[in-house]
């Protein structure tokens, strides 16, 4: 459409961004299955792109298949954009890095249409949405969002279902040996369970699976001590309950819960979970089985020499680490619920996915 159109434009235009060099793009790669093309754990941004953010930039690939922020009936957090949710569109979600002051870093809405009021496609801008809509800068403000919203669901390339599984899935193709294992892996429960959050069926709303059922966990993810705002020992990024999102701050149970990405194109991304923790699926997959079985390879050690477990959570919020389900649920010393081999064919089975 051509409401689409103007997005694409928009999407890719670095003199929105204070610096002049940054777009939506550069956090969100076309290459990289639109996600962040840097091996640091989060972008640097702002007026000299000197400034850390505090997450890993998320793909942004099949996100027209997700809703806005709700709690199911058992009263799951689900849906939502962002890692923590805090909006309920793909409208929404576009404005926050415009105003970002690690990201975009305009000062304010009247900054940004300056901004845009000078781009080389002002007049087709004008002609989609009124040859008045920059005398009304908060009116454009939305309407830039909506454009950026209907190309990100227009246009295929955000969710092409073109990966070998799907030309698997559509008789064109056959997986290995090794990638049928890794897909049984990836399925049973009692291994590497991860079809529990990345269902690998289709759903109702979607042509084929999505790999993320667009909720929420939490998972001890280690600390990164190469974030920033982390060198202050008391500062804890705790996703659906802050310290971004403040309209759940009081629900303690919810803290160091994140949002489920898709698996697709996973296999392309440089930096993993919200805070970039791992650089490999070798280590994301091996963190998964054995982050309890043997975690002193995972977290710092205490003077006596004991793991400081899930250290990027308050003590009083590690009850909320995921422990129950597959392949979390095993103890120290237990075996693995995956074998080396195993967690191979798995990965060979993610890269299917691409």
């Amino acid at each position: 459409s051509p409401a689409a159109a103007l997005g694409q434009l928009i999407f890719h235009d670095q003199s929105l961004s204070a610096s002049g060099r940054m777009s939506c793009a550069t956090c969100h790669d076309p290459s990289m299955g639109h996600a962040s093309p840097f091996t640091t754990p989060v972008a640097l941004g702002g007026i000299n792109l000197d400034q850390p953010g505090l997450r890993n930039p998320p793909a942004i690939r099949y996100l027209k298949f997700n809703g806005a922020f709700k709690f199911d009936v058992d009263g799951t957090p689900m849906g939502g954009f962002f890692w923590d949710g805090r909006v309920n569109s793909l409208a929404e979600q576009a404005k926050g890095p415009l105003l970002s002051a690690a990201e975009m870093a305009n000062t304010n809405v009247a900054d940004v249409i300056a901004k845009l009021q000078s781009a080389s496609y002002a007049n087709q801008f004008k002609s989609v949405f009124g040859a008045d809509i920059f005398n009304n800068p908060a009116a454009a403000f939305d309407r830039m969002a909506y454009a950026l919203e209907r190309y990100q669901i227009e246009d295929t390339d955000f969710a092409p279902f073109s990966s070998k599984f799907d030309a698997v899935n559509a008789g064109k193709a056959s997986f290995t040996e090794q990638e049928i294992k890794g897909l049984a892996w990836f399925n049973r429960t009692d291994k590497g369970n991860c079809a529990a959050c990345h269902p690998s069926t289709k759903p109702d709303n979607a042509p084929a699976a999505l790999f993320t059922d667009f909720t929420y966990d939490s998972l001890g993810v280690p600390r990164n001590p190469n974030i920033a705002a982390n060198a202050n020992v008391s500062f804890f990024d705790k996703g659906l309950c802050g310290p971004v999102r403040l309209d759940l701050s009081s629900r303690a149970d919810l803290c160091g819960a994140f949002k489920v990405p898709s698996l697709r194109n996973v296999a392309l991304r440089k930096r993993f979970f919200h805070n970039g923790q791992f650089g490999s699926l070798q280590d994301v997959v091996t963190f998964y089985v054995t982050r309890d079985t043997s975690p002193s390879v995972w977290y710092p050690l205490d003077l006596l020499g004991n793991p400081l477990v899930y250290n990027d959570l308050p003590l009083a919020e590690k009850t909320n680490v995921n422990v129950t389900e597959g392949p979390y649920n095993r103890l120290l010393g237990q075996a693995p619920a995956l074998t080396t081999q195993e967690i191979s064919e798995l990965i060979a089975f993610l890269r299917t996915l691409s």
